[in-house]
């Protein structure tokens, strides 16, 4: 009989110890080790993951000039968002890691794509839900191929076993945290067993040229669920956000070893599945039925991808002591920064003013190219002046007022022109560097605050 030992791990980082400690020495987190018993594994380990060329061998280096690259091509799927996410398609031999709030889509948008990929063998195991209730899923999407097979299983030996005679194309897991492996006692989901399986997964992954997706849960503060070392572990980590009371989502990157991570992709979930919205800036901006006070239109730039978002702002009499700060998609500190900036450059009196501002569409915004903006919606609320219809804005506001060049000026010009807006305040610096191509959209060069506000509110 294998012998047993205890351990402590730190359920934030996966720091491991042979005692209790109060506060983890890698993550200076307090109260996070949780004691686990685990196995020791044997000299051979019967049902893991064996390639069929690997070799008893120990490697060797090789001098890097003489190792010659896999030119495999990505696989393309038929999403178009989930490519662009991705950095163009999926890799081969790449472990993805897709994270979300209960509920949100990530067992419909992977069990969608597997749907779509009719030219692959396509595996998904899911640890979660019978065969009847995906069969049930699949029905409602309305995407229907011979080559996917559903499995029910949380044993990563018995999912190994399948693999090595079914040889699919993609490996898809939901989830991460159901897996066990017989090698560690301890629970589904702690943090040895997440470590454990997501490695059996990787060494697949790497050693076959499979694909693997894993979907794994988050925890109450949004981060993904488990040691810190899975993020570390996998090549890509996508996030799933968005509201699930709202029909939008958006898929962004925070980790991708073969691609940018400010690359973001948007769906709009329905009855028979997520749909890609495929020019998100009409959806971004509200349709309403008479023009109001404090809506401004910026433009912004997402990885490769220009944006025309609106951002509203609510500017009222305080009626507490302390004025109210509140802002939703956007850096509370930057609002309080352009709010000094407006007291003191522009000479308008917000100090005892409640001032509320929103990115529409649940985006968050880092851009600083949506300042002008910003201070257009802030001052048109506090003035009760509407801002002209068709009018978009584009520039970083200095400390001193000024309006500063941004990047890839001519990318939000012509998405601005596409969607039919007829002037468009930018920095006069950007306005030097624009070539000379005619625009049809009317391009007003501002270099301070105060040249903006008395052309636009003239």
């Amino acid at each position: 009989m294998a012998k047993t030992k205890s351990t402590y791990f730190c359920q934030s980082c996966g720091y491991q110890s042979p005692k209790w400690m109060g506060k983890c020495p890698t993550c200076n987190e307090w109260n996070t080790f949780v004691e686990e018993l685990i196995q020791k594994e044997t000299t051979d380990k019967k049902g893991e993951w064996r390639s069929s060329s690997s070799q008893k061998i120990a490697n060797k280096p090789r001098p890097l000039h003489d190792i010659n690259p896999l030119e495999q091509p990505r696989i393309l799927t038929p999403d178009q968002e989930l490519n662009r996410v991705l950095g163009g398609g999926i890799v081969p031999g790449s472990l993805v890691l897709i994270g979300g709030e209960p509920g949100i889509g990530k067992s419909t948008l992977l069990l969608q794509i597997a749907l779509q990929l009719e030219n692959l063998r396509v595996l998904y195991v899911s640890g979660e839900e019978s065969e009847q209730q995906i069969k049930m899923r699949a029905d409602r999407i309305g995407l229907q191929h011979e080559n996917c097979y559903i499995m029910t299983e949380t044993s990563t030996q018995n999912i190994f076993k399948q693999i090595e005679s079914f040889e699919p194309n993609i490996l898809i897991i939901d989830s991460i945290q159901t897996l066990q492996s017989s090698f560690i006692e301890s629970g589904a989901g702690s943090v040895s067993q997440v470590r454990e399986c997501a490695a059996e997964l990787m060494k697949f992954a790497k050693e076959s040229g499979t694909p693997v997706f894993l979907i794994g849960h988050i925890t109450k503060d949004g981060t993904l669920a488990g040691p810190k070392v899975l993020e570390h572990m996998v090549d890509t980590v996508l996030q799933f956000e968005g509201d699930r009371h709202l029909v939008y989502r958006i898929l962004r990157a925070t980790k991708n070893r073969f691609g940018s991570t400010s690359e973001l992709g948007i769906y709009e979930m329905l009855g028979d599945g997520l749909r890609e919205v495929t020019n998100p800036s009409e959806i971004l901006i509200s349709q309403r039925e008479e023009e109001i006070s404090g809506i401004a239109i910026g433009a912004t730039i997402e990885g490769n991808r220009p944006l025309l978002i609106e951002t509203q702002s609510l500017v009222s009499v305080s009626s507490y002591g302390t004025p109210q700060r509140s802002s939703t998609g956007f850096d509370n500190k930057r609002l309080n920064m352009l709010l000094a900036v407006l007291e003191k450059r522009g000479g308008f009196r917000l100090g005892a003013q409640d001032v509320f501002l929103n990115i529409t569409g649940g985006l968050k915004i880092e851009d600083p190219a949506i300042d002008l903006a910003m201070c257009a919606s802030i001052v048109s609320s506090y003035e009760d002046t509407v801002i002209p219809a068709h009018t978009c804005f584009a520039g970083e506001v200095g400390l001193g007022g000024e309006i500063r060049a941004v990047h890839k000026i001519e990318q939000r010009i012509l998405e601005a022109e596409k969607l039919g807006f007829k002037k468009m305040y930018v920095s006069k610096f950007s306005f030097k560097s624009l070539s000379s191509q005619n625009f049809k959209i009317d391009i007003k060069p501002v270099g301070k605050l105060e040249d903006l506000f008395n052309d636009l509110f003239q």
